[in-house]
This record gives C-alpha cells, sequence and structure tokens, in this order.
C-alpha cells in the first residue's frame, strides 16, 4: 500500500499564503506524475496542478500566476505554493501519484483542508 503524507493546510486570509506538501515513497518517487487537486463542497475533484516525471508542469487557468508546484528530489516531496489565496480556493487539496507503465497506478493522500476567510 502506498502512502501519500500530506500537511499544510489551514486557515487563511483572503490574500494570504499557505504551502502544501506531499511526501511520497522513495522507490516511486522519480517516475511518478504528482498533481495537487481539489475538492470544493458539493463539487467533482478537479486538477489544481500537475508536475510530470520530465519536469513540465500544468496549472488550471483559475491558479496560474498565484501557485506554483514544485518537486524536491532529496526530500520526495512535492510543494504547492498558494499566494494570493481566495475564498474560492477554499476546499479540500489532495495530493496524486499516477505512474503510467504497462498498466496505470493512481494512489491519493488522505486530503487537507484549505479554508480562505473573506
Amino acid at each position: 500500500q502506498v502512502q501519500l503524507v500530506e500537511s499544510g493546510g489551514g486557515l487563511v486570509q483572503r490574500g494570504g499564503s499557505l504551502r502544501l506538501s506531499c511526501l511520497v515513497p522513495g522507490s516511486i518517487f522519480s517516475i511518478s506524475n504528482i498533481g495537487w487537486y481539489r475538492q470544493r463542497s458539493g463539487e467533482q475533484r478537479e486538477l489544481v496542478a500537475l508536475t510530470a516525471t520530465g519536469g513540465d508542469t500544468k496549472y488550471a487557468d483559475s491558479v496560474k500566476g498565484r501557485f506554483t508546484i514544485s518537486r524536491d528530489n532529496a526530500k520526495n516531496t512535492v510543494y504547492l505554493e498558494m499566494n494570493s489565496l481566495k475564498p474560492e480556493d477554499t476546499a479540500v487539496y489532495y495530493c496524486n501519484v499516477l505512474i503510467q507503465g504497462l498498466s496505470v497506478l493512481s494512489y491519493w493522500g488522505q486530503g487537507t483542508q484549505v479554508t480562505v476567510s473573506s
């Protein structure tokens, strides 16, 4: 069983910043596409940002210019730096690992709550 350990959520005021962390097992870190997703209350889960094994990154339009995803290979950790936070960023944020080989393997973290007050 692959366990992803998320941290860094919390309550912040509009315009504030938070950094989320996702610790990934070292045995799979380098071969994983790693993304942050979020799920607002009553809505479907959506992709926020993704970092691929080759270093490419992808962002949802709603967070471009405000959020930054990065990988620390030495710590087997992916970060999501969130700046200029808005109340609409309030959601549970999930880390996802996707391994694409002969089969596709996908693992999810437990989620961390981010609340932005107005």
